[in-house]
């Protein structure tokens, strides 16, 4: 078996505290009384922070603290004698074990948005509040329209759930530092250069970047505000003549950082943001409609300045990976895909003597990834998921849930690492002793359109709409689906979760070469066990001998064995076979040079050609 240096220090990424919603029902109150207090009749709680994020820093975790949900998505209405949870399909398994629904009433997103519920519940006359940071102008627009149909008004309070919310957390303050150069593959002045460029054509001023991912992209630093994604919290002002101004709530600026970014910016605290809005009277900016609050539109106009609201043009540029990032998406994935081939081999033999809990199988796949070097965080909670807890789409194991991975269940990881030159995301299901027949079955079908989406070959132009149903198409000819997207966009040491690009029905964005995403099809017996298989794939160039039109197609950059005992050779036709008997060698020759004999003998049944 594949060992660890039990001597080795080890620095702990992640945690497994039990966010219990014991003290929902106190909390909820206490936001009533708040309520009462303001003369309102109901408050509206976004997961997200005052950037629209899906990750956000321990002082914005509101949803979280105040439901106990945990979910990257969601939002509360809390009203004076009800209360709703509206969620997407990845949590309608999850948001019931975590929220008190003797309280909160969970709703999926698939019955009724949260605006939807607003509708059919806030009565006549009744005044509902929301936090102008935490709402885009355009959700703002369906909030108005939904109170207004049920006969309402809205009201923009300060938060309401920061007023009762004691002992929060305070910002965060970690050190904001370069990205070299080498790594970015693209200095800061030219990417500014390219900004301002595209403000010119769409005949705007300047540019408020309300983004952290964007700000991290275009000014080449990092940060560490935000778990497991290296953010630095703040904004930027940037003319399209002029230095640009940042504006960062941590005050670790890293002095070579500033002398960097000296030339082309300054950098102020993100108290000085009203002084810079208040200077934009009679400019034009462009403001993101993605991550653009209601209060910074307020602020623009306030100034005298015209609030252009549409995309930040630095969210397309940040989506198409140059070379550098590209060749470091490509180093960082072989790192990765040794340790995981060494924790996979670990894991085969500790789950056979029963010995493996969820949490275990966490602490043992970060210990492998810190072996492996170069590792800054995981790129998100692991979600580690036996048996019934697998069929949770984004589980998250506390030590309230954790358990023994048994004989006869399948077991889900899917987990991802942070490394100066890349972001992975890797995917794996596993069978624990002898797996069922249904399982051989499902896993084959969900494999079958992991490589179907793999093999795709499609006309420049081309949408993950598109496309999604390439993965889907084997589970649908036996009556069956999954309720999430096969693919999300991936940053380049930067978010796991990036867009504009998905591979999804909602996927509308035309894929580009250079593009980073996830492909991960699956299948979901509530109650059962849960399969999921996702490798991250790069938009390349695909010339096709005689074709007429310019063509794409993907490399897949995770290197890591499928589970050969849970592939049915029956349901596998002969280009799959040979799709996956290629990927196996090519998973081998990469990663045996780098592994120690017992790890190479584990890859190298792991990774032999499929039985006839």
């Amino acid at each position: 078996m594949t060992e660890l240096d039990p001597t080795a220090p080890r620095r702990r990424f992640q945690t497994f505290d039990d966010p219990s919603h014991r003290k929902g029902p106190e909390r909820i109150e206490a936001l009533r009384a708040a309520l009462r207090e303001t003369g309102l009749d109901g408050f509206v709680v976004p997961r997200g922070d005052e950037h629209q994020s899906e990750y956000v820093p321990a002082d914005a975790e509101r949803l979280a603290w105040l439901t106990g949900f945990t979910g990257s998505a969601g939002t509360a209405v809390i009203l004076m004698e009800s209360a709703a949870l509206v969620v997407d399909g990845r949590y309608t398994l999850q948001a019931p074990e975590q929220v008190d629904t003797g309280l909160v009433t969970v709703v999926p997103l698939a019955e009724t948005t949260a605006e939807g519920w607003i509708g059919a519940n806030l009565k006549r006359d009744q005044v509902l509040g929301y936090d102008p940071w935490l709402h885009t102008p355009d959700g703002l627009a369906r909030l108005e329209r939904a109170v207004t149909k049920a006969g309402g008004t809205v009201r923009a309070v300060p938060n309401l759930v920061d007023a009762v919310w004691a002992g929060r957390p305070k910002p965060a303050a970690g050190p904001v530092v370069v990205q070299p150069d080498a790594l970015a593959g693209e200095t800061a002045a030219d990417k500014l250069a390219r900004v301002r460029a595209a403000l010119a054509e769409g005949g705007c001023d300047a540019l408020v970047i309300s983004d952290p991912h964007n700000l991290a992209w275009v000014f080449n630093l990092r940060g560490s505000d935000v778990g497991h994604t290296p953010l630095a919290l703040g904004y930027a002002i940037l003319p399209r003549a002029g230095a640009a101004l940042l504006f960062l709530v941590s005050p670790n600026v890293d002095p070579a950082l500033r002398a960097a970014l000296a030339p082309i910016a300054g950098i102020l605290p993100r108290s000085d943001l009203d002084d810079g809005l208040a200077s934009l009277a009679g400019v034009r900016v462009r403001l993101d409609a993605a991550t653009g609050a209601v209060a910074l539109k307020e602020k623009i106009e306030a100034a005298g300045g015209t609030a252009d609201v549409g995309k930040d043009p630095i969210t397309a540029m940040k989506a198409v990976k140059n070379a550098a990032e590209v060749a470091g998406a490509r180093a960082a994935h072989i790192r990765d895909g040794a340790s995981v081939v060494r924790f996979l081999a670990w894991l085969d033999g500790a789950a056979a003597s029963g010995g493996v809990t969820e949490i275990a199988a966490v602490e043992a796949l970060e210990d492998f990834r810190s072996a492996g070097g170069d590792l800054r965080d995981v790129s998100f909670p692991t979600i580690s998921g036996s048996g019934p807890n697998g069929a949770i789409v984004h589980y998250r194991v506390t030590r309230a849930s954790d358990r023994t991975v048994r004989p006869g269940e399948l077991f889900l990881i899917d987990s991802g690492a942070q490394y100066p030159d890349g972001t992975t995301d890797i995917t794996r299901t596993v069978a624990v002793g002898e797996p069922s027949a249904e399982m051989r079955d499902r896993f084959t079908r969900v494999l079958k359109g992991h490589v179907a989406i793999a093999r795709a070959v499609f006309p420049t132009g081309t949408t993950g709409a598109q496309i999604d149903a390439f993965a889907r198409a084997p589970l649908w000819q036996a009556g069956l689906d999954f309720d999430h997207g096969t693919g999300h966009g991936v940053g380049a040491f930067l978010s796991v979760h990036e867009g504009p690009q998905r591979i999804a029905k909602t996927g509308t964005v035309p894929l580009e070469a250079g593009m980073i995403l996830s492909n991960e099809p699956g299948y979901y017996a509530s109650g059962a066990y849960g399969i999921r298989i996702e490798n991250l794939v790069l938009v390349e160039p695909r010339p096709m001998s005689g074709g007429e039109r310019p063509m794409l197609g993907f490399e897949t950059l995770t290197l890591a064995p499928y589970d050969r005992r849970l592939i049915e050779p029956a349901l596998v036709d002969p280009g799959e076979r040979a799709w996956i008997d290629a990927y196996h060698a090519r998973v081998r020759e990469t990663l045996a040079p780098g592994l120690d004999a017992e790890a190479c003998a584990w890859l190298e049944r792991a990774t032999a050609p499929l039985p006839a």
